[in-house]
């Protein structure tokens, strides 16, 4: 009987030992998903570079490119858009979709609102679904370039051009286009919002 005591007591100290480590790695990671953008902001603030839109703007095309893109009829994809704010306020596309063809110019407008009591800076996250259309949505201009600074209770329309590159695997036929708006430190207001800003354009 002495055994299994001791075997029980020793399994109900792992068991808690365990579930204090897992409480840990749990408050850890939630810890670093909050600090992530003001992280990405630190770094952005210390190399003078925009971390947040880098990868963007070093895929995004020239209007010659567009030019020379060749639109396949042959073939329909289905665009549909998303839009997730972190924070207490409106962020939302025009439509929720579109079809379009591969090598085909397209325009869709995001809406922005601060209903907030304040001025506030912030920026847009994309990601795609299915990943492997990540390299083919290709854009011309898109407010994830920039930063943006709202006034309180100002609102704005901001435009996404892009084409989708016709070498795109035949066996997509639909991607999702979601941008998370992300609130910033602000530089005074001088990232005002300006809609069409372009990649290099300079804040």
């Amino acid at each position: 009987m002495k055994i299994r005591a001791t075997l029980a007591s020793a399994l109900r100290r792992d068991n808690l030992l365990l579930t204090g480590k897992l409480c840990v790695v749990v408050v850890l990671m939630a810890g670093f998903g909050y600090a992530l953008v003001p992280l990405y902001n630190a770094v952005c603030t210390a190399l003078g570079i925009n971390v947040l839109s880098l990868s963007e703007r070093q895929h995004a095309l020239r209007a010659d490119d567009v030019k020379n893109t060749q639109v396949d009829t042959s073939r329909s994809i289905e665009i549909e858009f998303d839009a997730n704010a972190r924070g207490p306020w409106e962020f939302k596309p025009a439509v929720s979709h579109m079809t379009v063809h591969p090598g085909q110019l397209a325009t869709v407008m995001y809406e922005f609102r601060n209903v907030q009591d304040r001025r506030m800076s912030a920026q847009a996250i994309p990601s795609y679904a299915p990943k492997q259309a990540t390299a083919h949505f290709n854009k011309l201009e898109c407010f994830c370039f920039n930063e943006y600074t709202l006034a309180p209770g100002e609102a704005k329309q901001w435009p996404v051009v892009f084409v989708i590159d016709p070498k795109l695997p035949k066996d997509v036929k639909t991607i999702t286009l979601s941008y998370t708006f992300f609130e910033v430190a602000g530089k005074g207001g001088k990232q005002a919002a300006v809609v069409g800003a372009k990649p290099g354009d300079k804040s």
